[in-house]
């Protein structure tokens, strides 16, 4: 039985419990439970603490499990992200007071208020910046004004909030971080198949089918419009000068694409949401 490390509470809980569901697990339906076994799928999911997950997977205690990027590289695990699931986008920068910092050189020597020393002092070594962390579990951008850090490393997304405590951003991006799958070092049989679901849901997520009808001798063209992940399908119409075709296009596109197909001369053009997949 595969054992799966979920994370039970914050901004991965939600979005990480609705894609095991749309890939066909159960999930818990008690918000304080801990421990859900899914027989018919063949797996155990465990409901953790995100910063956590990522320890309980590369130890090899459980076998698989959903964090953050930047989660698993603070922790320092063995475990491997072997998929990006593109949701809980996050960016980590520095930031100081204004024009007191210009580049990471300029750190050489500071204190650095952070909730993710791992991340930043492996960023440091490799960049050749020697600096003080000061390891602080959250609001790290009062530290510069409260006297204990000359400068931070946070997530940024507008910055306003560094702003507002007076602050400015400054130097390299340190991570673009994302939720991902994770493994333990030695992956076990049954992550494939997890894996698969999951890159399912992501394929349905990102990608329509459309149906149209053409005239035949125009698509060559219509396929270059809308090729397909590997080539339409097209099938003949009583009418012999026409032929139906299906693909899958980006969903972000589908619009754009549906107006050139129409001005191309295809026509009876429809969307279909993609509910599962397997590619």
């Amino acid at each position: 039985m595969l054992r799966i490390a979920v994370p039970n509470k914050g901004s991965l809980a939600e979005t990480a419990a609705g894609m095991l569901v749309e890939a066909g697990y159960l999930t818990r339906t008690d918000p304080k439970a801990l421990h859900l076994i899914d027989a018919r799928n063949d797996v155990e999911f465990f409901y953790l603490r995100p910063r956590d997950i990522a320890t309980y997977v590369g130890s090899g205690a459980l076998d698989a499990g959903i964090t953050g990027r930047d989660l698993l590289l603070d922790s320092a695990s063995q475990a491997n992200e072997i998929a990006a699931l593109d949701f809980a986008d996050s960016t980590f920068r520095f930031a100081g007071p204004v024009g007191r910092f210009s580049e990471l050189n300029d750190l050489n020597g500071a204190r650095i208020a952070t909730s993710y020393t791992g991340l930043v002092g492996d960023f440091l070594t490799r960049h050749g910046v020697s600096a003080e962390l000061v390891k602080l579990d959250g609001a790290v951008e009062s530290a510069v004004d409260l006297g204990v850090a000359d400068a931070v490393a946070d997530v940024v997304s507008t910055g306003t909030t560094l702003r507002n405590a007076g602050l400015e951003i400054f130097g390299p991006v340190i991570l673009d971080s994302t939720a991902v799958v994770i493994s333990a070092p030695q992956q076990k049989p049954g992550t494939d198949v997890l894996l698969r679901r999951l890159q399912g849901v992501l394929v349905a997520r990102r990608f329509v089918l459309m149906d149209y009808d053409l005239p035949a001798s125009l698509l060559e063209r219509a396929t270059e419009v809308a090729h397909g992940i590997e080539s339409p399908t097209v099938s003949p119409l009583k009418d012999p000068d026409w032929v139906a075709v299906r693909v899958m296009v980006p969903r972000k596109d589908m619009n754009q694409i549906m107006d050139a197909l129409y001005g191309l001369g295809a026509r009876a053009i429809l969307v279909s949401a993609i509910h599962a997949a397997r590619l």
